[in-house]
């Protein structure tokens, strides 16, 4: 997970020098993992309040402002 995340990161550095100590990605994946979880836990319960047994596009959509304002 630390991999992926210092890549996303290095992709949206203006400067290629830019450098992130191994405690900034361990805390970067954390709260990535925290926001992923929270984003299912979210569109799950939209699914339940619209009757639907899957989570799909269109819950996380709807939940994804709420979502965005809390983190």
């Amino acid at each position: 997970m630390r991999e992926l995340v210092s890549r996303l990161l290095h992709l949206h550095f203006r400067d290629c020098k830019t450098k992130v100590s191994g405690d900034a990605l361990q805390l970067m994946a954390e709260l990535l993992r925290i926001f992923v979880i929270e984003a299912a836990v979210r569109g799950a319960w939209q699914a339940q309040a619209e009757d639907l047994d899957v989570v799909n596009v269109d819950q996380l959509e709807k939940v994804l402002p709420q979502l965005l304002l809390d983190f």
